[in-house]
């Protein structure tokens, strides 16, 4: 990788500050990730305290949680330091969690609002990703400017 595409921290501070765009998208990975330790260490609890109906799904399930949590909380880790390859990882936690939002809004439940909030908060950081300055201050160059 060239350093255009992964900047060190000398060449990003003279890029100048941080586009608020690229703080957002990695405090909303960073978010999910957070949600997913969450969810896995209560799946985790429950399965192993609990009386669930399969405990070993319960603990597989919970540990799956958690370990899938790495993937937006390196991403978002990426994105604060201004790494070209944080923005790939960021944007497959988006696509991934866009149909698991589909799925809690056809619930008959309260997981109907938590489809609502992934949902929103999967578009918004996808929006935030793709714009122009987040792309410029990861030094992430389109098609169009690649040398021949």
């Amino acid at each position: 990788m060239s350093s255009e595409q992964n900047p060190t921290p000398a060449a990003a501070e003279e890029a100048g500050p941080r586009p608020g765009r690229l703080t957002a998208a990695a405090a909303l990975a960073a978010l999910e990730g957070l949600a997913l330790v969450v969810g896995g260490v209560w799946m985790l609890v429950v399965g192993l305290t609990g009386h669930p109906n399969d405990r070993t799904s319960a603990v597989t399930g919970g540990i799956t949680l958690m370990v899938l949590a790495l993937l937006p909380l390196l991403a978002a880790r990426g994105l604060i330091g201004r790494r070209g390859w944080s923005r790939g990882p960021a944007v497959i936690t988006q696509i991934m969690a866009l149909p698991v939002a589909y799925n809690l809004l056809q619930a008959d439940s309260v997981a109907i609002p938590a489809g609502i909030v992934l949902g929103v908060v999967a578009v918004t950081a996808l929006v935030l990703l793709v714009n122009p300055a987040t792309t410029q201050a990861l030094g992430i160059r389109g098609p169009s400017s690649a040398q021949k």
